[in-house]
């Protein structure tokens, strides 16, 4: 074996060091999304409580807005170690061959928080955590930005009317057959290219929720709105297994509790912010707000059964099954505290 390839390989076996400036451990830390999401203020909240509680040995650099990493890049440069933690949307881990994950994807599989809350920190949410772990990326917490509504350049009241429609998706087979299911065609693209997609007629509608619908101004190229809350839209933040496993062990325990707390923070705020959002789109004067009647929402429903049924065996049929009791005792609990 030539030397060099031998010092090649254990290279390659050795755990890369955590990213050092003079005695200050550096996490570049990437996204998405602008600062002003619950995505981007829990980054900063993370930095604060970070570099406050390690007393300067840490130090988080943030990266909104994909400054760091393009989406189409940003997992690979994770693995590679280029960049210690990153916040992707949860349908990006199906490519990474852990398909459970699109169950998230999965048209109105959660009825409500409660039940989204239990399913992420119960034991599917620790399952889905390991799936991970060959691909030497690990999951420590399930941030949330909201339920999805749908929005075009026409009312979306029922599903005729997306017949037809050029829709954007974020690259998902489920989103694909969720769009097809109501007879519109899906177009996959990237987040950070739809708003130019849909100023430039590429596509006439698309889904997110308001808060990302409104701070990447797509109230300006969108004339209709759809409260629908059809599909869920959540992160899961992951960082470098071997960096994270490399940290001093006080140290990663720091960070684990801030991370904590920075996940109850955003919680918290994810459904303010969507709120916020609406009420400034509202405010905007450019764009219609639709709120569907129960009959329409579950004529909505009713067409999107049979992503469910495409999907199982793909997301796991006893993933379903498991997300729908849970989703049955949410209810039968909040019935039984009604007067």
């Amino acid at each position: 074996m030539k030397l060099a390839g031998f010092f090649a390989i254990v290279l390659a076996l050795v755990p890369p060091l955590p990213v050092v400036a003079a005695d200050t451990i550096v996490i570049k830390f990437s996204h998405m999304v602008a600062p002003s999401t619950p995505k981007g203020k829990a980054a900063e909240k993370f930095k604060q409580l970070a570099e406050e509680r390690t007393q300067g040995r840490v130090k988080i650099e943030v990266y909104p807005n994909g400054q760091l990493y393009k989406d189409r890049d940003e997992i690979e440069a994770l693995q590679l170690g280029s960049v210690q933690m990153l916040a992707p949307s949860l349908f990006k881990f199906g490519a990474l061959g852990a398909r459970e994950f699109e169950v998230f994807d999965l048209p109105y599989i959660f009825p409500n928080k409660a039940t989204l809350y239990r399913v992420m920190d119960g034991a599917l949410g620790k399952e889905l955590f390991g799936k991970l772990e060959p691909k030497g990326v690990l999951g420590i917490a399930f941030w949330d930005n909201g339920f999805k509504q749908m929005s075009a350049n026409k009312p979306l009241r029922l599903p005729v009317d997306f017949k037809g429609l050029q829709l954007c998706i974020q690259p998902s087979k489920v989103l694909e057959a969720q769009m097809k299911a109501l007879g519109a065609n899906p177009v996959p693209m990237v987040f950070s290219e739809v708003y130019t997609a849909l100023q430039q007629g590429v596509a006439g509608g698309t889904e997110n929720p308001v808060s990302d619908f409104y701070t990447q101004k797509m109230h300006e190229v969108q004339k209709h709105l759809t409260l629908s809350d059809h599909g869920y839209l959540g992160y899961m933040v992951i960082v470098n297994k071997k960096f994270w496993e490399g940290l001093p062990a006080d140290i990663r325990g720091i960070l684990e509790q801030a991370m904590q707390e920075t996940t109850e923070y955003e919680r918290a705020i994810a459904q303010q912010e969507n709120d916020e959002a609406l009420e400034k789109v509202r405010a905007a004067g450019t764009t219609q707000i639709h709120t569907l009647t129960p009959k329409e929402r579950e004529a909505w429903r009713k067409q999107l059964t049979v992503v469910h049924k495409d999907f199982q065996d793909v997301v796991g049929q006893v993933n379903i099954a498991r997300i729908n009791k849970i989703a049955a005792e949410v209810e039968k609990e909040t019935k039984d505290k009604k007067p």
